[in-house]
């Protein structure tokens, strides 16, 4: 099967440290598709951290095979907050350093570092940042260039809940530009229900747990009703992230969407063009469910 370039792919993967060291992960096989949200998950010590690190390249397989090469990002369990540079300073060198123009680089650390309400530390130095300020410096730096692939391990730890909910919207926005998402989490309502796959790290092995499926009907919903010009086609990042749609009257629909990704639907009809008018916003209720949803 021919991959996709931004894709990745894991044939047969095992990864031991040492000549005669245990093994810690074995015969995994994975890939990672443009546009999909994969969770991990594992009790301590079961190669969790280690399959991210191989999926970020951090580390390399002792036996078996990675093909592809996405952009990607990585945010690991813990992050060196002892850097040489204040937070604004060591964003903009990384956006460089991932190809972004230095005034655009410089523009995206302002950016994210407003939208982790972490802007007030942008001249701090990286030494005197809190664990949560130190943590929304290393969240932010994964985002700031938009990689194709997506790594975060436990990166929502230590975030307050306002970073968190804001996280949760950065992923949506992430997997609805055809980005690819992999993520570990200990709080199993973390992004419910809207995952693509989830897999479980064993015994040495990686183990699917769930099939994958389009929008998912778990979690939190979120009603919108939308209203353009009769025969206007829903944006398609609206159509990947519905649960359900239905057209009320002409050119009026009704969309049912995960809270969590509400934000990355409604930015699409509104920069539409020509753009829809949201008329109205509301929180699921049992009614709201239909019959067949789409």
């Amino acid at each position: 099967m021919t991959l996709a370039p931004s894709a990745l792919r894991l044939e047969n993967v095992g990864r031991r440290y040492g000549v005669r060291g245990p093994w810690v992960l074995r015969a995994v096989d994975l890939d990672l598709a443009p546009g999909t949200l994969t969770r991990v998950t594992g009790h301590n010590g079961t190669g969790k951290s280690t399959l991210l690190r191989l999926l970020a390249r951090i580390d390399a397989p002792t036996e078996g095979r990675l093909s592809g090469r996405p952009r990607t990002a990585y945010v690991p369990e813990r992050f060196p907050p002892a850097l040489p540079f204040t937070a604004h300073a060591y964003l903009t060198h990384l956006g460089t350093v991932h190809g972004l123009p230095r005034p655009r680089a410089e523009r995206a650390a302002d950016d994210w570092l407003e939208r982790f309400g972490a802007f007030q530390y942008r001249d701090t130095p990286m030494a005197r940042l809190s664990k949560g300020g130190s943590q929304k410096v290393a969240v932010a730096q994964a985002l700031l260039a938009g990689p194709e692939l997506l790594v975060l391990d436990e990166a929502w730890t230590g975030l307050d809940m306002d970073a968190r909910a804001e996280l949760d919207r950065a992923v949506a926005e992430r997997v609805s530009a055809g980005g690819a998402v992999v993520f570990v989490d200990h709080d199993p309502a973390r992004l419910a229900g809207l995952s693509d796959a989830e897999y479980a790290v064993f015994e040495g092995g990686l183990h699917r747990r769930t099939q994958t499926t389009s929008a998912s009907v778990a979690g939190p919903q979120v009603v919108v009703e939308a209203q353009a010009a009769p025969g206007a086609l829903l944006p398609a990042e609206v159509l990947r992230t519905a649960t359900t749609t239905a057209e009320t009257a002409p050119g009026v629909h009704r969309l049912t969407v995960p809270a969590a990704r509400s934000d990355v639907s409604l930015r699409a009809l509104l920069t539409a063009r020509p753009p829809w008018h949201v008329v109205s916003v509301r929180p699921a209720t049992d009614s709201d469910a239909p019959e067949n949803p789409r």
